[in-house]
């Protein structure tokens, strides 16, 4: 039986570098919102991010902290694949992916329709189904492994039927974008191989993955037009290499110690997504060289923590929610960060906790509530283990 451990450092630990994480978000977001040619009308307090992002960043907390008492182990598959609430989040997740893909539902916004406008009252929330099926899938496959783990290494019985509902997801998903379909992809083989499936069978789908890429590249010459301006960084520098270069350019211009808060310049206009997916550039323009290091090492901290989480915790479902939250973070944060450092070609993926946007930093609290959650029913180190 699991007992939650009361004053649990490791937890508290958690919980603080991702609050400092939003935090310095929502101050970068505010930041990065300045614009000279707009002014601002409470009014239309929604339609401006850095006043949205104030909304989000004391919700996201509520939600960090409520979650965080709700029992991981309620999201188990042991009592029956239809008594888990991740069955119909499944199921809930399909069918918006599904919605978003029609014109009289989904919202385009630069070239893709990502996004569904839900009304309420005088405003209009935008909600990305992308993001739900990201945590929803990762949440899934933990409890299909622990529930199937005895026929797990079983290639018909055990790895193909998940294997189908990532490609549905991921097919789904790809449809609008092909970073996040990707990213997902990665990222449910990363758990399975945790999990402890056999190698040559996580091999069988790459050929078909690969298919689709290509399909998909060849589809949208936006996308080959990226790759290309990636491969010949020194051409296209007004097209498609623009924001990268922009990027370089705040990056570069902050020096060490950076410009100072609020006094960076490239937001007014010359690096598009400022708020989003290049917030990190800001961060290196106003902050320097420390305040992007500053970033990367609280993102480093919240992995070694987490790793704290999946080595100590002894039930199988909380390792592999653990490990899968981890990664998620991890990764989306390294695939970001290579982004806006030009590493890696440009494409739509935020920061966690740090980007614009409500449905990210929203379910993103609600997964590290769930890993909090792991982590206070881990039991106290042995003495002489650190903590």
């Amino acid at each position: 039986m699991l007992t939650t451990t009361e004053n649990n450092s490791l937890a508290r630990n958690i919980e603080a570098v991702v609050i400092l994480l939003m935090a310095i978000g929502t101050v970068f977001v505010f930041s990065a919102s300045a614009n000279i040619s707009q002014e601002l009308d409470l009014q239309r307090f929604y339609d401006f991010p850095a006043l949205r992002q104030l909304v989000f960043f004391p919700l996201a907390c509520a939600l960090l902290y409520a979650v965080s008492f709700f029992n991981y182990r309620r999201l188990s598959f042991a009592a029956g694949l239809f008594k888990s609430p991740l069955v119909y989040l499944l199921v809930i997740s399909i069918a918006l992916l599904i919605l978003v893909l029609f014109p009289q539902f989904g919202t385009e916004i630069n070239q893709a329709r990502r996004w569904l406008r839900i009304p309420a009252g005088p405003i209009t929330i935008s909600f990305q189904p992308s993001e739900l099926a990201k945590w929803t899938i990762v949440f899934f496959i933990a409890a299909f492994c622990d529930k199937y783990s005895d026929c797990l290494k079983l290639y018909w019985k055990g790895f193909v039927p998940i294997c189908v509902i990532i490609a549905l997801v991921a097919g789904l998903v790809l449809m609008e974008d092909l970073g996040t379909a990707a990213f997902i992809s990665l990222l449910s083989f990363l758990i399975l191989i945790i999990a402890g499936v056999r190698w040559w069978h996580v091999l069988t789908p790459v050929p078909f993955g690969i298919i689709a890429f290509c399909a998909v590249l060849l589809r949208s010459p936006g996308r080959l037009l990226r790759i290309t301006a990636f491969l010949k960084p020194n051409e296209l520098a007004d097209s498609a290499n623009y924001q990268s270069n922009q990027s370089l350019i705040a990056l570069g211009s902050g020096g060490l110690w950076g410009k100072g808060l609020g006094r960076g310049i490239c937001k007014y206009g010359h690096l598009p997504e400022d708020t989003t997916d290049f917030i990190f550039a800001i961060i290196g323009e106003e902050l320097g060289f420390i305040g992007t290091l500053a970033v990367i090492a609280l993102f480093i901290i919240f992995i070694w923590l987490g790793i704290l989480v999946v080595v100590r915790c002894r039930d199988p479902l909380g390792r592999l929610l653990a490990a899968g939250i981890v990664l998620a973070v991890g990764i989306q944060a390294a695939l970001n960060i290579g982004v806006v450092t030009v590493v890696l070609p440009t494409k739509g993926i935020p920061l966690p906790f740090v980007s614009a946007g409500g449905t990210s930093m929203l379910l993103s609290a609600v997964a590290v509530g769930v890993l909090l959650n792991i982590a206070k029913q881990c039991p106290k180190p042995i003495k002489g283990e650190k903590k």
